[in-house]
């Protein structure tokens, strides 16, 4: 336990240091943009030159000015005029400068960055195996690719300020109180590393905090993702109160660890401008001292107290920089932890020939858990043209065999064949491209009911669309919706019912007109009268087509070609649905279980 302890801490440590693996990779990623930031940090070595001007014009004009007061010679006006002009000119360009780098790295850079991280993003998920969407929540993707990708993109901001723009605005005017006067420059230089420090343990202090606020940031938006999803279910069981108590304790604790990060974070600048006021006084009071003994000019005392203020500007921005760079690691673990999650492996070979549907599974063994085998064995043997229905108690492997079919899993052993060809040495694309397929759960995107139905062959005709759903059975209420096929319709649009938009979903499977088909419980939401049509209409559209039927529902598979009886994984009865009822064994019993009253 001690030493789980110590190794948890020591981690932590690691985590903790400003250039660890996270930084150094925050770095590298940047170097597609090296040029905009080469062109900021020149932007700042101006800037530094204007920070520099400004000091050493104003102490000339005072030390003019303190010789007047003792001389009183005409023309004080016309001698200070030129030096106040040229001021004025700094003092705008430092302002136009600071704007200009400003606008450089939070709406080009920043925002060029935040894209890029979030196509990759996108990119990635696209590879991951459908087995990682399975097992995380939606809310979890998209706080990482929402709110952590820009978390991240405010991170060069803040690099660019610390490395460069910082340390080197320090670095110039510490020469130059220096070389102005060594005497006052020391409380000023003394005084400042001894704040860096302590800026930068209290900026790690807050990671873990931060860690833990965007770990919970993730829970919260999958949280509020789930309960508006199932909004009816929760108002149908009166579960309001409890979605929202769940919601405020999960939110409590995200504000809590965003509280202690804050503070920590936000305690550090208050600790350099004690630091800075401590270095002033002492400046102001030694620069008194050196004016009344040592007869140092008033201008050169003025000269260091500004520069003593212009240092204290960039320790302010690295201590900010300091805490927010933790706040944008934290982020960027995230982000790189999904990007650095293992893809699927994907062939490139293609079927090169037309075809026919012939499907077979030999001596498939599947599990989701290795522990837990749950196809062990399987051989199917499917005839072109054949409509074969897959039926078993819930749990025997059904919806299994389609996601294998499709590749959405890949077979742990055995080989699938489609035509003799086995799918893997087929890409997943291509193999996916031979199939439609319609899901118990509809899917509808935001677009017209022509578009959606169009979703797997883009380029058909608006007479292949409604031949489409008029077989499907759907063009009938189509046709009633305010604007007809150019009505809009979204998966949560009331103005379709849960049956019609699996009607949609079948339509969309007929006009993808691929050879084989497969129904996943696709009469589910389907009354019986357009069950009895949608019947009519598969016996119809079905010729020539391999059509895998996955059904609780027995009465929607008893014209099938072959049933497949599942359980426990294994086929334990096939034939006919009247073969299969007069051996009485197991199919025999779900009918009966299902029709016998």
């Amino acid at each position: 336990m001690k030493s789980e302890k110590n190794r948890n801490t020591t981690e932590q440590k690691k985590k903790s240091r400003l250039l660890d693996k996270t930084g150094k990779r925050l770095i590298s990623e940047m170097k597609p943009l090296r040029g905009w930031i080469i062109l900021s940090a020149f932007i700042c070595l101006l800037l530094i030159g204007c920070a520099v001007a400004e000091p050493e014009l104003l102490g000339s004009l005072v030390n003019r000015l303190y010789e007047w007061t003792a001389s009183r010679t005409p023309g004080l006006a016309r001698s200070l005029l030129p030096g106040l002009a040229v001021l004025f000119g700094i003092y705008t360009l430092h302002s136009a400068l600071s704007y200009g780098n400003s606008f450089l790295l939070n709406n080009i850079v920043s925002r060029f960055f935040c894209a890029g991280f979030r196509i990759r993003l996108s990119e990635k998920l696209r590879r991951l195996p459908v087995s990682y969407m399975d097992k995380t929540p939606t809310g979890e993707i998209i706080d990482r690719m929402m709110d952590d990708v820009s978390d991240m993109a405010d991170s060069i901001y803040g690099i660019v300020e610390i490395l460069l723009s910082g340390f080197l605005r320090m670095t110039v005017i510490a020469v130059i109180l220096f070389v102005t006067d060594w005497r006052m420059a020391i409380p000023v230089v003394l005084l400042s590393p001894l704040s860096v420090l302590l800026s930068a343990k209290m900026a790690t202090m807050g990671e873990k905090h931060w860690d833990k606020h965007f770990d919970l940031g993730g829970e919260l938006t999958s949280l509020a993702e789930e309960a508006y999803t199932n909004y009816p279910a929760t108002k149908a069981f009166g579960r309001e109160e409890y979605m929202q108590k769940k919601y405020d304790e999960l939110s409590l604790r995200h504000q809590r660890s965003g509280i202690f990060g804050n503070f920590l974070s936000s305690v550090v600048q208050p600790v350099i401008a004690f630091a800075d006021s401590l270095a002033y006084i002492a400046v102001t009071v030694l620069g008194g001292w050196l004016i009344i003994r040592r007869g140092v000019p008033i201008g050169t005392v003025v000269t260091v107290i500004l520069f003593a203020r212009r240092f204290s500007e960039p320790l302010e921005n690295i201590a900010f920089g300091l805490s927010y760079i933790q706040h944008v690691k934290s982020a960027a673990r995230r982000v790189f932890a999904l990007l650095d999650l293992p893809e699927e492996s994907d062939p490139s070979g293609t079927v090169g020939f037309q075809v026919s549907g012939h499907v077979e599974l030999r001596h498939v063994d599947f599990s989701y858990d290795p522990e837990k085998p749950l196809i062990k064995d399987l051989n199917i043997d499917v005839k072109p043209g054949q409509k074969v229905a897959i039926v078993g108690p819930t749990g025997a492997g059904k919806t299994t065999v389609v996601n294998l079919l499709m590749r959405f899993y890949d077979v742990c052993s055995g080989q699938i064949l489609i035509d003799g060809r086995d799918t893997g040495e087929l890409s997943r694309s291509e193999n996916r491209r031979l199939y439609s397929m319609v899901l118990q759960d509809t899917w509808l995107f935001k677009g017209t009911v022509a578009e959606n139905v169009a979703y797997g062959n883009p380029s058909a005709t608006r007479e292949e669309i409604e031949n489409a759903c008029t077989s499907a059975f759907c063009d009938h209420f189509i046709r009633r919706l305010p604007q007809g096929y150019d009505t809009v319709i979204s998966e949560d649009s009331a103005a379709v019912s849960s049956g019609q938009k699996q009607l949609l979903t079948i339509a969309r499977a007929l006009l993808a007109d691929r050879p084989l088909l497969i129904l996943d419980e696709a009469t589910s939401n389907v009354d019986t009268r357009t069950e009895l049509l949608l019947q009519k209409a598969m016996d119809r559209l079905t010729g020539g087509r391999t059509c895998f039927i996955i059904a609780h529902r027995l009465s929607t598979i008893v014209n099938a070609d072959l049933i497949l009886v599942l359980k426990d994984g294994r086929i334990v009865e096939q034939g006919t649905h009247r073969s299969l009822l007069g051996q009485k064994g197991f199919y025999y019993e779900l009918f009966r279980s299902q029709y016998a009253i």
